[in-house]
């Protein structure tokens, strides 16, 4: 919830600094991209949360807070490198991808293991 309300503000901020006013989404290309990040990264938000709590109840708590630790992280760094240059975003992004794709399969396995051997 701080991550979001951090990319929040920092929309705030950029529409204050460029004079953009809601529900304005154009404009100044910092603004776009810094727009453009919070968004993306408020749409990827309920998938991590379900994955992080599927995960945590059915495989390992620890193993799946190490992940979420580190997607957060990676989506931190994909925000502030989306809103410098939009090549910023890649490598974080491709990070955030794969620790999605490992909560995935670290849920898959955790309810494969729970309904299928008792």
């Amino acid at each position: 919830v701080l991550f979001l309300a951090y990319f929040a503000m920092q929309v705030i901020y950029a529409r204050r600094k460029y004079k953009i006013s809601p529900p304005e989404t154009t404009g100044h290309p910092e603004f776009e991209r810094t727009f453009r990040a919070q968004a993306n990264c408020s749409e990827y938000f309920p998938i991590f949360i379900s994955l992080l709590w599927v995960a945590g109840i059915f495989f390992h708590q620890g193993v799946t807070a190490a992940c979420g630790l580190l997607y957060l992280y990676s989506r931190l760094k994909y925000f502030q490198g989306y809103a410098v240059a939009a090549q910023g975003r890649l490598a974080p992004l491709y990070a955030s991808a794969w620790l999605l794709w490992l909560l995935l399969g670290l849920a898959l396995v955790g309810l494969l293991a729970h309904f299928l051997w008792p």
